[in-house]
C-alpha cells in the first residue's frame, strides 16, 4: 500500500478495525488509468464547511473520466439538480475522495486528491479537456483531481450488476436462438399439415 494512502485512510481507529490492503501502487499506473476511463460513473465524496461528509454519484458516458497524466483526474461536471453540494463543498476544501465501481467484473478502486474547478463558462473555454464532447449534455466545469493516494480494494462483496450495453449480445445470440426454433417450430408445423393431408388423400 502507497505511504500517502496509509497516512490519509488508516488513522488509529481505522488500525484497530482494519488490517488494510498492500496492493496499491503509486502513481496511477496503466491498470488503474484503463479502469477509470472505462467507466460510466463514480461516487464522490466532499466535506462541508460544518465538517459533515457529503457523496453524490456523478455518471455519464463511458470515457467521460480521463486521466490527463500519471497524476490527475478529470470529468465534465454536467449541470444537474442545481443544487451545487459537491462544487460548493470543494471551493472550501478542496479535498475529495472518489470511488470507483466496475459491477460487471467486481473491481474497486477508492482515490484520495485535491480539486480544482474550472468554469468553462468562463472566458478561458481552453481550460476544459476533450471529456466534455463525449456527453449531449451541458457541461459548466471541468474537475479535476491531483491525486494523493489510491487503493484496490477487495471486491469480495460487489454484487455483480450489468448495463443494458454489456448485455446486448447476450440478447443478441438469444433473440438470434429463439428466431431460429420459431423458423424450425412452423416447418414441423407445416410438414406435419402436409404429412395429414397425405394420409387423407391415400385413404
Amino acid at each position: 500500500m502507497s505511504r500517502n494512502y496509509h497516512r490519509l485512510a488508516f488513522t488509529a481507529t481505522v488500525l484497530e478495525a482494519s488490517e488494510g490492503s498492500d496492493a496499491a501502487r503509486d502513481p496511477l499506473s496503466d491498470d488503474e488509468r484503463d479502469f477509470i476511463a472505462g467507466m460510466d460513473g463514480f461516487y464522490l465524496a466532499t466535506v462541508s464547511r460544518t465538517g459533515w461528509p457529503y457523496v453524490q454519484f456523478r455518471g455519464g458516458p463511458s470515457g467521460f473520466v480521463t486521466t490527463p497524466d500519471e497524476h490527475t483526474i478529470a470529468w465534465p461536471d454536467f449541470s444537474g439538480n442545481r443544487q451545487y453540494i459537491s462544487t460548493g463543498n470543494l471551493t472550501q476544501d478542496d479535498r475529495a475522495a472518489l470511488i470507483f465501481l466496475d459491477y460487471a467484473h467486481p473491481a474497486r478502486l477508492k482515490v484520495y486528491g485535491h480539486a480544482s474547478i474550472a468554469d468553462i463558462r468562463s472566458s478561458s473555454p481552453e481550460a476544459v479537456s476533450d471529456a466534455v464532447t463525449f456527453s449531449r449534455a451541458r457541461a459548466e466545469r471541468e474537475i479535476r483531481i491531483e491525486v494523493s493516494a489510491y487503493d484496490w480494494n477487495c471486491p469480495q462483496h460487489i454484487t455483480p450488476r450489468y448495463t443494458a450495453e454489456q448485455l446486448a449480445p447476450v440478447w443478441g445470440r438469444l433473440r438470434q436462438r429463439v428466431s431460429e426454433l420459431e423458423a424450425e417450430n412452423a416447418r414441423l408445423r407445416r410438414q406435419s399439415a402436409t404429412g395429414a393431408d397425405e394420409d387423407e388423400h391415400d385413404v
